[in-house]
C-alpha cells in the first residue's frame, strides 16, 4: 500500500515536531519535507511534491493563504497534485474564504484532536475537501449568501471553461434524484457533520454512510463533500 506523503510548514518548532510524531504513528502516512517559512515551504514542496501540505497560515515571512495561492499557480495549467491542508488558529470569516479562495483544499483549527487530523488527512488525500466543524457554519453561511462566490473557490475554472452548460447544469437538479436517506445524509453533511457522526445520527454503519456519501457526489455532479453542500443550499434541496 502506498504512503500519504506529507509535508509540514510550520514556525512553531513544537507544534511541527508534535503533529509531525502523531502523524508517524500511523504506517500509512509518510512526512517527506519540513519547512518553518514561507519562502524554505515552497522550496520543499516544488523538490519533494508531497501528497499534502499542511501549511500554516501564520508563517513569519509570508501568511500561508499567500503560500497556497503562489503553490496553485505553479501548476501552468497542468494537474498539481499537492493538496493543502491548513491548519491554523484563525477561525474568522475572512481567513477561511481567503484560503479557500487560494486554493486550499482543506481547513482545519490547530486545537483539532489527532483522529480527526487523520481524517482530514485521508479525506483530503482522496481528493475531498475537509471543512473543520469549527469553521463549518462560515462556509455555509458564505454559501447561502453567495453560493457562486463560494462555489467558485472549489471549481476549477477549466470544468466550466470545458463545459458552457456547467452552471445552467446544477440548476437542473431535483429533489427526485436523491432518495430520502441521502436526503437526510446531505442535510447532515451541510450541517458538517463527518461521516461517523452522519453514522451515529442515523443508526447506520460509517460504511453505508461512505455509500451514500459517493452516490450523492454522482448525483450531484460534485466533486467533494463541500461543493454537494453548496450545490445542495443553492437549488433548495436542503436548508
Amino acid at each position: 500500500m502506498s504512503k500519504i506523503r506529507i509535508a509540514l510548514i510550520e514556525d512553531h518548532d513544537l507544534t511541527r515536531v508534535g503533529i509531525r510524531t502523531a502523524l508517524l504513528q500511523k504506517d500509512d502516512i509518510e512526512v517527506v519535507g519540513e519547512a518553518a517559512n514561507a519562502a524554505e515551504g515552497l522550496k520543499m514542496l516544488k523538490m519533494v511534491h508531497p501528497d499534502i501540505a499542511i501549511v500554516d497560515i501564520g508563517l513569519p515571512d509570508k501568511d500561508g493563504v499567500e503560500l497556497t495561492r503562489e503553490l496553485k499557480s505553479t501548476a501552468n495549467g497542468q494537474q498539481l497534485l499537492t493538496r493543502v491542508l491548513i491548519l491554523t488558529l484563525r477561525d474568522n470569516k475572512e481567513a477561511v474564504l481567503a484560503a479557500f479562495a487560494a486554493g486550499a483544499d482543506s481547513y482545519c483549527m490547530k486545537d483539532i484532536k489527532f483522529d480527526n487530523l487523520l481524517e482530514a488527512v485521508r479525506v483530503t488525500y482522496n481528493g475531498n475537501a475537509w471543512i473543520d466543524p469549527a469553521i463549518a457554519r462560515i462556509v455555509l453561511q458564505q454559501a447561502q449568501q453567495n453560493p457562486q462566490k463560494l462555489e467558485s473557490a472549489f471549481v476549477d475554472t477549466k470544468t466550466i471553461a470545458s463545459n458552457p452548460d456547467y452552471v445552467e447544469n446544477l440548476e437542473g437538479i431535483q429533489p427526485y434524484n436523491l432518495t430520502e436517506r441521502e436526503l437526510e445524509v446531505l442535510q447532515l453533511i451541510v450541517e458538517g457533520c463527518s461521516n461517523a457522526v452522519i453514522a451515529e445520527r442515523l443508526y447506520i454503519t460509517v460504511g453505508t454512510v461512505k455509500t451514500h456519501v459517493r452516490n450523492i457526489l454522482n448525483k450531484l455532479c460534485a466533486d467533494d463533500r463541500t461543493q454537494a453542500a453548496v450545490r445542495a443550499l443553492r437549488s433548495g434541496l436542503v436548508g
